[in-house]
């Protein structure tokens, strides 16, 4: 079969085409969580580079967390925010498999990176007198570097095997973004190695490192629970509260969403697709924070740093 010129291709976003009122709503409330994640992220991103209290492994983690959710929502809803007041939903090839493979990239660096953050509590817990030494700046470093070579080389390889693919009838993706899944079903032909190679890459990407944190989390709560004082053992379970909490919120949805590659694109399935792309970096800084003693002092110091400035 001839494959259509690049250059030529567009493809149709139909989102939520039929339902227009709730499109304008959707403009709203994403454009204001769009906003809180540049400002809640890039906060925390300027905390853990600027505050030497926080120029330890967990918050050095969170800082890259924060800079993934910043990049990840960014290559989206800005041109989802857009289509929304759009009547024309379209967008070129390039164009589409840019977002696809940058969302794609960070998806898949942030449930190695997460597995990591896991490790990271492990050894704080059950291992505190050797956690300095462990948990050195060079492992730190190589860690975090090999979640993001492992999510670049995941999504390179899955980008590779759509792009390849011939496209030849009416390009509507039944999304509001690229989406791998949506993306690879336009494709007249077989597209069976696509979905034996997506169905790889949840298992290596989301099901290895979930076991990975789940494994931690059993050695984590065998060792709290050994703790005497009531005290000891609520501060030990506070340090890991937040990490589990988006740990829940992220699997949770992405589970639902990409294991069945054959499953039918409801409203519904959209809907928790974008509560997944948007609420969830959104919440990630405001759980990371919210009781966290360590980001509220250094979030005074910067501010009163700043009002200092000003002053002179």
């Amino acid at each position: 079969m001839e494959r259509t010129n690049w250059t030529e291709i567009e493809f149709i976003l139909q989102g939520l085409s039929e339902y227009p009122r709730v499109e304008k709503v959707l403009f709203g409330v994403c454009l204001v969580m769009y906003l809180v994640i540049l400002l809640g992220n890039s906060t925390l991103v300027i905390l853990t580079v600027l505050d030497s209290c926080l120029h330890i492994p967990m918050y050095f983690f969170l800082g890259n967390l924060s800079f993934l959710d910043i990049w990840y929502t960014s290559s989206f809803i800005p041109s989802m925010l857009i289509h929304f007041l759009s009547k024309k939903k379209t967008i070129s090839f390039t164009r589409c498999v840019v977002q696809m493979s940058v969302s794609y990239t960070m998806g898949s660096t942030e449930c190695v990176l997460l597995a990591v953050m896991a490790y990271d509590r492990f050894v704080a817990i059950c291992k505190p007198l050797r956690y300095p030494i462990i948990m050195s700046k060079a492992l730190c470093i190589q860690m975090a570097a090999l979640s993001w070579v492992l999510g670049f080389f995941n999504s390179l390889t899955e980008t590779i095997l759509a792009v390849r693919l011939p496209f030849c009838g009416k390009n509507v993706i039944n999304h509001f973004i690229c989406e791998m899944l949506a993306f690879v079903k336009l494709a007249c032909t077989d597209i069976s190695l696509n979905e034996i190679a997506i169905m790889l890459g949840n298992v290596i990407f989301l099901f290895f490192p979930l076991l990975l944190i789940c494994i931690s989390y059993i050695f984590i709560l065998s060792t709290v629970l050994r703790i005497n004082s009531a005290e000891g053992r609520k501060k030990a379970f506070s340090t890991c509260s937040a990490h589990i909490t988006v740990v829940t919120i992220f699997y949770g949805t992405i589970l639902f969403m990409y294991m069945n590659p054959k499953s039918k694109d409801s409203a519904f399935s959209k809907l928790i697709a974008l509560f997944y792309g948007v609420v969830t970096p959104m919440l990630n800084p405001i759980i990371y924070s919210l009781r966290n003693k360590e980001v509220h002092g250094a979030m005074r110091k910067l501010m009163t740093r700043h009002w200092f400035w000003r002053k002179g």
